[in-house]
Parts: structure tokens; C-alpha cells; sequence
């Protein structure tokens, strides 16, 4: 694989960071549950970038696997 396609599909493969109100609303939770999560520990990792917090997809997905419980 050349260097420009590895390029090319490692830039395809990344998605936006996920802002709180993005993970509330694919959670079904509240915003300020999200923040709860922040400050008190739980939840997603959540990165701070500048002032503004974010998560990667892949971090909520991975929390979110660990939350199953058996029925």
C-alpha cells in the first residue's frame, strides 16, 4: 500500500470527535448526565480539548460493551 493510500484510509476511518450533547442523545440520557459522568468519574473517557469536551466514537462504543448486562 502506497503512503498516500494509507493516508487516504486512515482519514476515512477517523470520524469527528463526539460533543456531550451527541452522546447524550445516542445514549438516551440527559446532557447533564454526561457531564455528571465527567466530573464524578463513569461513563465514557471523555478528552478535553481546549475548554470543550469530547470522546471518540470508538471510546463510547468500547463503555457502552462494558455496560451489558445479562437478561
Amino acid at each position: 500500500m502506497t503512503r498516500t493510500a494509507r493516508t487516504q484510509s486512515a482519514a476515512a476511518a477517523r470520524r469527528p470527535l463526539a460533543k456531550p450533547q451527541e452522546i447524550a442523545e445516542y445514549c438516551g440520557v440527559p446532557l447533564a448526565t454526561v457531564y455528571q459522568w465527567s466530573s464524578r468519574g463513569g461513563g465514557p473517557k471523555l478528552i478535553k480539548v481546549g475548554r470543550h469536551l469530547r470522546a471518540r466514537w470508538s471510546d463510547v462504543e468500547q463503555w457502552l460493551d462494558t455496560q451489558t448486562i445479562a437478561a
